[in-house]
């Protein structure tokens, strides 16, 4: 299978779950899109106006997820997982269909989504592949919290690092290579949450849907899961899964070097509307070649679409 060819999923998909803060069951379903359609998403429950499309530009609320709308206010919401698994498995064209607003929240991970998609198989197509490749550093702060893009050869890295007074969590960091390492770590991290926040959350009409079996709960030195941790670095494992879902509402792979720390949703759209707010800033190419190019300064390989 050509990783330079738009793809798409072979089979159907469906899922059924709860969304993590509306508490509400919903049914997910994904159908398989021609080239150049991009992921949609269509909400089910709705007669009209219910096509809503992950960009960057449709993000409406960040705050613990992301949440796109469309001109009509027709809201999706906590895509970032499914968006993880389709970045990181290579998926360009899909329709996904859900009867909720929010898209169910499963176990926590892309655990269930990445294995959906592999049972139902990967569609190659004759299109080839477009990416965003990064041209100028975008470095935004926000008081202790930092995120920074930088241009890169051939890869998409991800650096990210947490800061917890939590003793469990404490300070963690991982740098993952989207494009070429294994990241099953990655999609099998569970969202997370401290003990003293469910109450939090609760007052504001959030987290109805949450449980031990869709999220972990930290409690002191400890989680209160029944299954331990799944890998040691699942904490800030996870917000790599949501910074990749995130990155995925530029519309394409993006080629270029990601730094956080302490960043989330928020910092991560800010990010790129800043870097798309002008041309200057990036490419938008087309890969013409049957394989990667060393470097995408090669321009025999590229062709501009921007």
């Amino acid at each position: 299978m050509s990783i330079l060819s738009q793809k798409t999923i072979s089979k159907n998909i469906s899922v059924k779950g709860v969304g993590v803060h509306t508490g509400v069951e919903v049914n997910l379903e994904i159908f398989s899109s021609e080239p150049n359609t991009g992921i949609i998403f269509k909400r089910t429950d709705l007669k009209n106006n219910n096509v809503v499309i992950p960009n960057f530009k449709n993000v409406t609320d960040t705050p613990l997820c992301t949440t796109i709308s469309n001109e009509y206010g027709v809201k999706v919401s906590n895509i970032e997982h499914l968006m993880g698994a389709f970045y990181g498995l290579g998926i360009d064209n899909a329709i996904v269909e859900l009867n909720s607003q929010e898209a169910p929240i499963l176990d926590g991970s892309a655990k269930e989504f990445v294995e959906l998609i592999k049972q139902a198989g990967i569609r190659d197509s004759n299109s080839p592949i477009k990416i965003i490749k990064v041209e100028n550093q975008i470095k935004l702060q926000e008081g202790n919290k930092y995120i920074s893009i930088k241009k890169s050869n051939v890869s998409l890295d991800i650096d990210f690092e947490i800061k917890y007074e939590n003793s469990l969590i404490k300070t963690q960091r991982n740098k993952i290579n989207v494009f070429e390492d294994k990241l099953d770590d990655i999609y099998n991290s569970r969202t997370f949450c401290l003990f003293e926040d469910i109450s939090k959350l609760k007052k504001l009409g959030l987290g109805k849907g949450g449980s031990l079996e869709n999220a972990i709960v930290v409690k002191g030195n400890s989680i209160m899961n029944n299954e331990n941790l799944r890998n040691d670095l699942e904490f800030v494992n996870h917000k790599i899964l949501d910074c990749m879902g995130d990155l995925y509402l530029s519309g394409y792979r993006i080629v270029g070097s990601i730094e956080c720390s302490q960043g989330g949703h928020g910092l991560t759209h800010k990010l790129l509307r800043e870097l798309f707010r002008d041309k200057k800033n990036y490419s938008l190419l087309e890969i013409k070649g049957k394989s990667l190019p060393h470097s995408f300064a090669d321009k025999s390989y590229l062709k501009s679409i921007a």
